[in-house]
């Protein structure tokens, strides 16, 4: 934000000043809304404790005298903070250096802030980060107290952060859990998340005599009752979006379903389609339709359009009924059930792939099953944004050492399965000040209802997890990556090695990816045995991937090297930047690989008739309103 001249900005004093009779009777609402809320949380507090044994753990079959404890630190941050503050204590004079200088950049802001008062221009000692939208409203520039709290939040963040990833000699794992933690402390301290230090809060509260602090309180109780006593915060307005009818509505017909799964078949757009289907596995771990949310961004509509048949795999919400369910399961009634429908519907016996996130894992997984058994149906296979080496997995990698995971496990084991909420909170703690911070400011302090954004609507459409299925997972991928260990993984009687796929594969990743990183994902180019061709997308996990090509948004990077270096440092040194999607890339790759064209099929036509109408049942239960 370019800083405006002294004589533009608008006086501190320019405030309109309350009434104070409306006033005093909003803070009486206030306080009444927040004794009704402190009274209901007490209340669900004694509820949950009569319900487990008056403080005993969930299950125990001890009397609450004899229960043991509960763990108040089940994910050991204590012992790993003790670590740092040991390694800290055993260098005094770097930690000594870096204090003074933060009190000489205090000074700097002390100086800087008194020049301000007193009318003299001062240059920022220290700006946000580009993205940072905490911090857009003009008075955190032109006011010289908001200023100062702001600068002044940012060199203790960064020093805070800087200090305790500075350390050395701590184990790797607990660096990158302190720093997470210690991010996760830092996003919640910013002056932006409290009423009397945020500008844009302080002039709604005046202007609106309080209403606004009322409405957040309503927005507060409404997001605890709906969470069942956990805070639940609103992201979307819910009521705007309905699957299937403006959002997953490109047409086709459930031809096969279990337990565990539909696939759809879409219908056809074009008079002829390509012979080999287009077979698609999502992840479980949210809902397939971020491939279809609306017509003009929808990958699958225009994949049908571009004379595929496509069939997706839309994976059912396991409840009590699912808790057995393995990774196993997944494989044997996900894909390789998926594959049989496919050539049922269709009568053709090979056909491409796409596995994203988690399925790509999957896929892969199968990929390396189906090489040990001699199964080529599949002729070649995209992968988004999947990752089968975890040695570079990112932040998500905090959730994965033994603390975590046993917490985890203890968490999975009452009911068999992970509760949504719990994935949903740990994919938004990635971006805390976007999915967490942004919301609580918006919803509770300035009293507004969330935008009506389809993307976030997904976003909070939370999924379970099988609890045999997600350990296995987190367990043998994150924490063991075995996975990237050719034999070293065990699934279905077989010993997985992943240079046994000689397939083409088109290796898609994202620069800005924060759940599964372009370096982690790139990692797969030196693992397969067959030819890979590997493309950057712009933007992230989501958006480097659902990025219709009539948007003209971002950017991809190719390198038409014929074998992929080593590293990935190395194949961006040679890449060449494209504006805009990479789709057209992958169409034209994909379209030499998917045989003739022959006449359009139409879904329900072949040996498995339709059950249902697109987007199928499975995908619209939901277990958060």
């Amino acid at each position: 934000m370019a800083k405006q001249p002294d004589s533009d900005r608008k006086p501190e004093t320019d405030i309109k000043l309350p009434d104070p009779a409306v006033w005093a009777q909003t803070w009486a609402r206030i306080a009444e809304q927040s004794q009704k809320l402190i009274s209901e949380f007490a209340a669900r507090q004694q509820a949950e404790q009569a319900r487990t044994g008056a403080g005993a753990q969930a299950g125990s079959p001890l009397p609450p005298s004899l229960s043991p404890p509960v763990n108040p630190d089940p994910l050991n941050l204590t012992g790993a903070y003790m670590q740092i503050a040991a390694k800290l204590m055993a260098d005094p004079a770097k930690l000594a250096e870096a204090q003074v200088k933060l009190w000489q950049d205090y000074a700097k802001l002390w100086a800087n802030t008194a020049d301000r008062f007193l009318g003299k221009p001062a240059e920022p000692l220290v700006q946000p980060d580009k993205g940072d939208k905490r911090f857009r409203d003009p008075h955190w520039e032109q006011g010289a107290l908001f200023d100062y709290l702001k600068q002044s939040y940012l060199l203790t963040s960064r020093w805070l952060q800087k200090t305790v990833t500075d350390v050395e000699g701590v184990d790797p794992k607990v660096a990158k859990k302190v720093d997470f933690y210690t991010r996760q402390f830092i996003d919640a301290m910013s002056p932006s998340n409290f009423a009397l230090t945020n500008p844009e809060v302080l002039r709604a509260t005046i202007d609106s005599n309080g209403e606004n602090l009322v409405k957040g309180l309503q927005n507060l109780l409404e997001d605890m009752e709906r969470g069942k006593g956990k805070l639940n915060i609103k992201m979307v307005d819910s009521k705007a979006f309905t699957v299937g009818e403006n959002i997953a509505v490109t047409p086709g017909k459930v031809v096969y379903q279990n337990d565990l799964m539909q696939l759809i078949q879409y219908a056809p757009t074009t008079k002829e389609v390509y012979k080999r289907p287009l077979y698609i596995v999502p992840p479980w771990i949210n809902k397939f339709y971020i491939l279809d949310l609306k017509p003009e961004n929808s990958f699958i509509k225009w994949m049908t359009e571009k004379g595929y048949t496509v069939f997706v795999v839309s994976w059912n919400q396991p409840d009590e009924t699912l808790v057995d369910k393995t990774f196993e399961s997944y494989m044997r009634e996900g894909i390789l059930a998926g594959l049989d429908a496919v050539k049922k519907a269709t009568g053709e016996e090979e056909v491409t792939a796409i596995g994203y996130c988690i399925g790509g894992t999957l896929m892969a997984s199968t990929l390396a099953w189906m090489a040990a058994k001699g199964d080529d149906r599949i002729k070649a296979v995209t992968f988004f944004a999947a990752q089968v080496d975890f040695s570079e997995a990112g932040e998500l990698s905090v959730f994965t050492d033994e603390d975590t995971l046993s917490y985890l496990e203890n968490l999975m084991s009452e009911k068999g399965y992970l509760d949504g909420g719990e994935m949903a909170t740990t994919f938004n703690m990635l971006r805390a000040n976007d999915l967490i911070w942004s919301f609580v400011v918006n919803n509770y302090l300035l009293g507004k209802e969330p935008f009506p954004f389809d993307l976030l609507y997904w976003n909070s459409d939370c999924t379970r997890m099988p609890a045999k299925m997600h350990g296995f997972y987190l367990r043998n991928m994150y924490q063991k990556n075995l996975l990237s260990q050719p034999g070293a993984l065990e699934l279905a009687g077989e010993h997985l090695d992943l240079r046994k796929i000689k397939i083409p594969v088109y290796l898609q990743a994202s620069k800005d990816d924060h759940i599964a990183p372009y370096k982690s994902v790139y990692k797969a180019t030196q693992l397969y045995g067959g030819p890979v061709r590997f493309v950057m997308a712009g933007s992230g996990h989501i958006a480097g991937v659902i990025n219709h090509p009539a948007a003209k948004k971002y950017q991809h990077w190719l390198n038409e090297a014929k074998t992929n270096p080593a590293s990935v440092d190395e194949w961006i040194k040679g890449a060449k930047e494209i504006p805009g999607s990479w789709w057209d890339d992958w169409d034209k790759w994909l379209s030499a690989k998917s045989g003739p064209k022959v006449p359009a099929r139409v879904p329900g036509s072949g040996k498995l008739k339709a059950i249902e109408d697109a987007p199928g049942s499975y995908v619209k239960k939901r277990i958060v309103d």
